[in-house]
C-alpha cells in the first residue's frame, strides 16, 4: 500500500467570511508579497469533523472533545439519566440518583484519567453552580467512542452501588477507534500516555489571486415603525467579506492512520474516504445564514507514493492575474508538479476530478484514494 495520499484542491468560494479573526475580519495571510483570504485548517479539519458527512460514513468511529465530561458524569448520576443522554442535554430520567457529593467525587476520578481539573473563576461558578464548575477539566480532551463506553457503563455500576477500584478507572486507552482522534491526532498534556500523532496534516487555505477584504454596511428596517413618523433604521452594522479561489492541501499518512487504529484496515479505508469527501463538499459555516457561500470543489489533483510529501503552494507564490483564473490556476498547478516530479524524480500515482468541465468524478476519485 502506498503510505500517502495528497490532495491538492481548488474551491472559488463567492462573498463570504468564512473563518473570522478576533476583529470579525476574515482571516488573511500574506503570500509572494500580496494579501490573500485565509481559512486556518483548524476551521477546516473542526468544519470536516462534525459534518453530517463525516459522521455518516463513519457512524461509530466519531470521538467528542470536550472539557465537559465531568460534568456530564455528574449530571447523569444526580438527574437519573444515562451518561449518552446527559451528553445530549437530557436534564431528568427514572434511573437511581447518587448524592451530589458521592456524584462529585465519581465524576472527579473518572475524568482525571484523561486531564487534570480546571480551576473555575468566580464567574463561572456563579453561572454554572460550584460543583459543576469544578468539574471541567484544564483543557479539551478528545474522548474515544470506546472510552466513551467504558465511562457509561462505570456510571451504571456505581449507580447500582457497586465499587469501583484504580483498574475500572484506567479508562485511557490507546485502541481507542476513533477516526478523528487517529486523523488529527490528540494531546493531553496531564496524560502524555494518551497522547495520538495526526495521520493527516491539513495546511490553511488561501487565495490564489491577491485579495482586499471589503465592508458591507447594512441596515436593518424596523417592522413597526410608522413610515409617516419613523424613516430611519432600526439599527445599523458592518460585516467583512472577500471572495476567491483556494488552494488547499491535504496530506494522509495511511501507514500511520492504520497503526492509529490499531490495525483497523476496514475502519481506515472508510476514514480516508469520509475526509475526502468532506474536505470536497464542505465549507466551514461562519456566516453562511447571511453569505450561503457553500462550495464544492472545483478542481482536484489527488496522488499516492511512498515518496517524501511536498505541497504545491509555491505554485501561487504569484497570484493569479484577472481573467480565467480557475484555468490560469490549474495549468500552473500542473505545470509546477510536472517540472518538480522531473527535477526530483518522482513518479506518483495521479488523479484529476475537474468538476468545471466535467472530468472525473468523485467515486472514482475516492476508489483511487483507498486502492
Amino acid at each position: 500500500m502506498s503510505d500517502f495520499v495528497q490532495l491538492h484542491i481548488l474551491t472559488g468560494y463567492p462573498p463570504a467570511n468564512l473563518n473570522r479573526d478576533d476583529l470579525g475580519s476574515p482571516k488573511t495571510v500574506i503570500v509572494g508579497g500580496t494579501n490573500r483570504l485565509r481559512i486556518s485548517s483548524q476551521s477546516l479539519k473542526r468544519a470536516w469533523r462534525t459534518s453530517d458527512v463525516f459522521k455518516e460514513a463513519l457512524d461509530g468511529g466519531v470521538g467528542v472533545r470536550t472539557r465537559e465530561m465531568g460534568v456530564r458524569i455528574y449530571d447523569a448520576l444526580t438527574n437519573g439519566t444515562t451518561l449518552g443522554e446527559a451528553m445530549e442535554g437530557k436534564t431528568s430520567g427514572d434511573l437511581a440518583t447518587l448524592p451530589e457529593t458521592e456524584a462529585t467525587k465519581i465524576a472527579e476520578s473518572m475524568v482525571k484519567s484523561f486531564a487534570s481539573l480546571a480551576k473555575p473563576s468566580k464567574e463561572e461558578q456563579e453561572a454554572e453552580g460550584k460543583k459543576r464548575a469544578s468539574l471541567k477539566t484544564g483543557q479539551l480532551v478528545h474522548y474515544g467512542p470506546k472510552e466513551i463506553h467504558s465511562m457509561a457503563e462505570l456510571v451504571e455500576r456505581t449507580r447500582k452501588g457497586e465499587k469501583i477500584g484504580d483498574s475500572d478507572l484506567a479508562l485511557l486507552r490507546k485502541d481507542h477507534a476513533a477516526a478523528d482522534i487517529a486523523m488529527f491526532g490528540r494531546m493531553l498534556a496531564d496524560k502524555p500516555g494518551g497522547n495520538v500523532e495526526a495521520a493527516v496534516q491539513v495546511s490553511h487555505a488561501f487565495t490564489v489571486q491577491k485579495v482586499a477584504v471589503e465592508d458591507d454596511f447594512f441596515s436593518a428596517v424596523d417592522d413597526l415603525n410608522k413610515a409617516a413618523e419613523e424613516t430611519g433604521a432600526g439599527h445599523l452594522g458592518v460585516n467583512m467579506f472577500g471572495a476567491g479561489l483556494f488552494y488547499l492541501y491535504v496530506c494522509i499518512d495511511r501507514g500511520l492512520l492504520a497503526e492509529n487504529l490499531v490495525g483497523d484496515k476496514t475502519l481506515a479505508t472508510r476514514a480516508i474516504k469520509a475526509l475526502t469527501r468532506a474536505a470536497l463538499t464542505v465549507a466551514p459555516t461562519g456566516k453562511q445564514a447571511s453569505y450561503a457561500s457553500r462550495a464544492y470543489a472545483a478542481y482536484v489533483l489527488a496522488e499516492k507514493g511512498d515518496e517524501q510529501p511536498r505541497s504545491l503552494a509555491v505554485s501561487f507564490l504569484q497570484p493569479v492575474p484577472p481573467g480565467d483564473m480557475f484555468s490560469w490556476s490549474v495549468n500552473v498547478l500542473e505545470t509546477v508538479k510536472t517540472n518538480m516530479d522531473k527535477v526530483y524524480g518522482l513518479n506518483p500515482a495521479g488523479y484529476r476530478m475537474d468538476a468545471i468541465n466535467g472530468k472525473g468524478t468523485l467515486e472514482e476519485l475516492l476508489a483511487f484514494v483507498t486502492e
